[in-house]
């Protein structure tokens, strides 16, 4: 029964956002590919003005509505013109979607792993979910309340309405990316051409093997930073002599990527300025008048920031958030670190960065090589000026602004205790790295798809290339990368299918079993304190990730974590406590509770009595 309705929802979800795909594509005169992401944006933008308005449930709801409005009046005009009920979709569009329901299955059917879901991500949007609300200054869950709330946004709608559930969290991250991933084969105009949709789908997939430590199966996005950011740049190029139609598909995105995390102002700068250089160098007698479209764009897009800006200003005032330093700290106090320590992670800094085995070193080195490659083979071989030398220099100017951005974060707001281990420093560099990457594979396509002897408007009737021998190595080209991208997706999705199946093997599998994961309406926190027992493997209790957890899956505020017992303070430790909470059991724990409490120790739940100064357990199930 609870399946049935689960999946009823589902599809009452579904149909409200093909009502609004439905409206875009046939009134607003949007290209297809950029359709899904500017409908999924914009009810992002939607949903967070509703939250930041305090009407969070009744503006969901009205989106919700509107959008299965939008879906019965196009059903009924389908049955008043008797039209048939199929849709002949491209061949592309067909094997996009077959090609992604498998890893729609993979997320519904998966759970939150990364330390980063308990610590923020998850958190915030359980919270969000429970009391219909966005965080206050009194919220004693969330740990950092400065963190931007657009992904968060989005994922409240799904998850209202489709079920509250980590499976439907992931897919509804999901559906965001894949909207992006589809955008980006909208800067292809040869449609006939397969051998740019099988190079650019090879192209991106390859941005998978510096996605290892932000896998698309979590609710982390240091990953959609990028790919939007991309998304800007497919559609600035490919409306560039349409310039105001660009303005209006970019605001929506554009905002969005400003509140997913505070580091996407600097992504959405990227793709503002490209639209800023694509006015100047495409001028004509509508320039002025161009120019005033592209500074509205601007301005309408940083509503989203600046509303959040005043938010936390208001909201939070008094509250010490993470990655908040005043210029003033750090022209007195250098951010809170002394010399020493600001050379030790400028050391650690650059050693990183020039590290020749990581993973985001070798593909800036690798993609050097690839295009000083094509770049000759272009020049030499094909007698073709590709522009993607040009990308090259102006992507080089970017990685190096990037990581000199981010070693600053490092000096003057990261606390002292991440920044000198650098803490997250993969996630930044992977990230910026799929920008990179990622506008060499689209600039690539373009130089291709420039490269044919014949343009798909100027094709003879009776031929589409210069020769046999040319046909012959386009038809290899294709093998190849159709190859290339096949081998690419079934190793992503096996990846993840290898992590889906070792879920019980992991910390939250643990905890959840035990603990359930529980849901409280109206807001409702649960004040007990918990003392959760687990085995300090991988720094899972020293490193907050075991408390993290149990705060999430239990919905309570007041968790701590322990690996040891000691006897002389075991009875005074528990004191404390109302509920003792063994994760990973062993000898030395199961020795002493079964002396002091006459109970096994076993996982579990553990209910403290206290009587003066005595103290007894009784394992109960929650």
């Amino acid at each position: 029964m609870h399946t049935m309705i689960q999946a009823a929802r589902i599809l009452l979800l579904i149909c409200s956002l093909s009502g609004y795909l439905g409206v875009v594509w046939k009134k607003g005169k949007i290209q297809t590919e950029f359709v899904p992401v500017f409908v999924f944006t914009t009810i992002a933008c939607v949903v967070y003005f509703f939250g930041l308005a305090d009407i969070l449930w009744i503006g969901s709801l009205i989106v919700f509505l509107l959008g299965l409005v939008f879906f019965f009046l196009w059903v009924v005009l389908l049955f008043k013109r008797k039209l048939v009920f199929f849709i002949q979709a491209p061949l592309f569009l067909t094997l996009f979607v077959v090609g992604s329901l498998p890893f729609f299955y993979q997320l519904l059917h998966s759970t939150l792993i990364h330390y980063d879901n308990f610590s923020h991500w998850a958190i915030v949007l359980k919270q969000i979910l429970s009391t219909n609300a966005f965080p206050d200054a009194a919220s004693e869950l969330i740990d950092f309340k400065n963190y931007p709330l657009g992904t968060t946004s989005f994922l409240y709608y799904v998850c209202r309405f489709a079920g509250e559930d980590q499976g439907i969290m992931l897919a509804g991250q999901g559906i965001m990316i894949f909207s992006c991933f589809y955008a980006l084969f909208g800067i292809i105009r040869q449609k006939q051409r397969f051998l740019l949709y099988g190079f650019l789908a090879a192209g991106l997939l390859v941005l998978s093997i510096f996605n290892i430590t932000i896998r698309i199966n979590n609710l982390l996005v240091d990953f959609l930073l990028p790919i939007v950011t991309l998304v800007l740049f497919a559609i600035i190029y490919r409306c560039k002599n349409k310039l105001n139609q660009a303005c209006v598909v970019v605001v929506p995105i554009a905002g969005f990527l400003m509140i997913i995390k505070n580091t996407g102002v600097i992504y959405a700068g990227m793709g503002l300025m490209y639209l800023v250089f694509q006015w100047i160098k495409n001028r004509d007698k509508n320039f002025l008048k161009r120019g005033l479209a592209v500074g509205l764009t601007i301005a309408a897009s940083l509503v989203p920031f600046l509303l959040w800006s005043h938010h936390t200003t208001v909201k939070f005032r008094g509250v010490e958030n993470k990655f908040e330093t005043s210029l003033n700290q750090i022209a007195l106090s250098g951010g809170g670190k002394n010399s020493d320590e600001i050379r030790q992670i400028s050391t650690l800094f650059f050693q990183s960065v020039f590290d020749i085995h990581s993973r985001p070193f070798m593909g800036i080195l690798g993609f050097h090589l690839a295009v000083l490659a094509a770049t000759l083979i272009g020049g030499v071989v094909l007698k073709k000026k590709w522009n993607i030398w040009k990308v090259l220099i102006a992507l080089d100017g970017v990685l190096v602004i990037y990581y000199l951005g981010i070693l600053a974060l490092y000096l003057y707001s990261m606390p002292l205790d991440e920044a000198i281990r650098l803490a997250g420093f993969d996630r930044y560099a992977s990230s910026i790295v799929i920008l990179f990457a990622g506008g060499l594979i689209l600039c690539g396509t373009v130089d291709i798809e420039h490269s044919f002897y014949y343009q798909e408007n100027q094709m003879p009737a009776y031929r589409a290339f210069k020769s046999v021998e040319s046909k012959g190595w386009y038809q290899k080209g294709v093998i190849v990368c159709l190859a290339v991208a096949v081998i690419l997706l079934l190793s992503e999705y096996n990846g993840m299918d290898i992590i889906r199946k070792g879920t019980q093997n992991t910390l939250p599998y643990k905890v959840c079993k035990i603990t359930g994961d529980r849901w409280y309406r109206n807001g409702l926190v649960d004040k007990n304190r918990y003392l959760f027992y687990a085995s300090d493997e991988n720094s899972q209790v020293t490193n907050y990730y075991l408390q993290y957890i149990g705060k999430y899956m239990l919905y309570a505020s007041q968790v701590d974590g322990i690996c040891a017992f000691y006897e002389d303070n075991l009875i005074h430790l528990l004191h404390r406590y109302e509920y003792l909470v063994i994760v990973e059991s062993d000898v030395q724990e199961k020795y002493l509770l079964k002396k002091h409490f006459s109970v096994t120790g076993e996982t579990g739940v553990y209910q403290i009595h206290i009587s003066g100064d005595k103290v007894a357990l009784e394992k109960i199930d929650l």
